[in-house]
């Protein structure tokens, strides 16, 4: 008697892969274990914060999402704004450069608003 393969859902074999299907025994004083195997196939590494969400008996398992450590303060936040608008403004005013056809171009306008610069710096009286 020939046994044929196992039919999946397409819900069951997510990205064209098999699904990891494994039971673990629930025991008192001991804490449940999640297998190495499953650990490895969601992708969860030693260290990592996993959220725990329990709805009508199913026990959802999830990373938890990354709190941005370099979130801007609100005062930071307008400055950044501000230099942001600033140099929309330029751009539209047309005080902009580029793009370039060539490297040689950039290279020459770089040495062209750089001997400016200069110029300017020599104009100034001293203090």
């Amino acid at each position: 008697m020939a046994t044929s393969a196992p039919r999946y859902t397409e819900r069951e074999i997510p990205f064209g892969l098999y699904s990891l299907h494994m039971t673990v025994t629930v025991k008192n004083k001991t804490p449940l274990v999640v297998p190495d195997q499953v650990r490895r196939r969601a992708g969860f590494k030693s260290g990592d914060e996993l959220e725990f969400k329990v709805s009508a008996g199913v026990v959802t398992i999830h990373p938890k999402a990354a709190v941005a450590e370099d979130e801007y303060t609100a005062a930071e936040r307008r400055a950044i704004d501000r230099g942001i608008a600033k140099s929309e403004k330029e751009y539209r005013e047309g005080r902009s450069f580029g793009p370039f056809d060539t490297h040689d171009a950039f290279i020459a306008a770089l040495h062209r608003e750089s001997a400016k610069l200069r110029a300017r710096k020599t104009k100034r009286a001293p203090r």
